[in-house]
């Protein structure tokens, strides 16, 4: 059982993943502590049921008081300077006597390509500084299927370097929940949980499926690395930023990123949420 007692602290807490766990937390009963850089924007999202800590994972000062008597953290960190920051944060947990650090890490770690690269970096660190740890290490987000809204609507296509290769995109909701289980239990110390959704998927079957639920015949075009390395460079994504979209596109493409586990189902006890089931919800951003 967890402790009822404990303080939670969220990193990241009004993104799309920190949201959800801070809002598990608080169904549970929990008073969590939010890390955000935004005071205003946690205010206006939870009220008076949160604490509100404000800083940037680069500041230390900043996280020795939000980590001050926490039990556990849930650090979750994007971009290129994940190492870096990683590193901030478990020196300055494992400082304040935090019991537990959970990491939202990536799937692409195992394999070192795209942010897994940076993600495994940061695993390595919080591994040498001997804190208790867990890393939550999910497939690609469904909800990066939303980048294909626009051209859905505009032009009923999804154009994609991936070609045949499939991946098993997991909802949201189900990153939340082992996230949040995991922060509140003993359970999983020591542990990578690597989580999927139920099936591995084309780009072409996702776009099928998208179809089918807006009442729109959609199309799959496949196209070249080149071809999408300009697509990207027209959106004004950065050169960093285009070489690791491309090296998770590449992954896709030659069957890596084709993995599939039961975690989500051995640490819920529930199969995990079908893309199926995610495009019912988010169906009027493709129509």
């Amino acid at each position: 059982m967890k402790d009822k007692k404990a303080v939670y602290v969220v990193t990241g807490a009004t993104g799309d993943i920190g949201s959800r766990v801070v809002e598990n937390l608080l169904r549970h009963g929990d008073r969590p502590r939010v890390f955000t850089r935004d005071a205003n924007k946690a205010k206006m999202r939870y009220g008076d049921r949160v604490d509100i800590s404000v800083g940037d994972l680069a500041d230390e000062a900043a996280l020795k008081l939000a980590f001050s008597g926490s039990d556990a953290v849930l650090l979750i960190n994007i971009g290129q300077d994940i190492p870096i920051r990683d590193r901030i944060a478990v020196s300055v947990a494992k400082a304040a006597g935090v019991r537990h650090l959970v990491k939202l890490s990536s799937l692409d770690a195992r394999q070192r390509f795209g942010t897994g690269v940076w993600h495994a970096q940061g695993e390595e660190t919080i591994r040498a500084t001997g804190i208790k740890f867990t890393f939550v290490q999910p497939a690609g987000f469904m909800s990066n299927a939303l980048f294909w809204a626009e051209s859905i609507r505009r032009d009923r296509i999804v154009r994609s370097c991936t070609g045949d290769g499939k991946i098993a995109f997991i909802h949201p909701n189900d990153i939340a929940e082992i996230a949040t289980k995991v922060l509140t239990t003993h359970e999983y110390l020591g542990e990578s949980l690597a989580i999927t959704g139920p099936k591995a998927l084309s780009y072409s079957e996702m776009t099928a499926k998208i179809g089918a639920v807006v009442g729109k015949p959609l199309n799959f075009q496949s196209i070249s690395e080149e071809d999408e390395r300009q697509k990207l460079k027209s959106s004004g994504a950065p050169d960093s930023e285009i070489e690791y979209h491309l090296s998770i596109y590449r992954a896709i493409r030659d069957g890596l990123a084709a993995v599939v586990t039961d975690t989500v189902e051995r640490v819920l006890g529930r199969k995990p949420i079908t893309f199926d089931e995610w495009v019912k919800e988010n169906a009027a951003a493709f129509s």
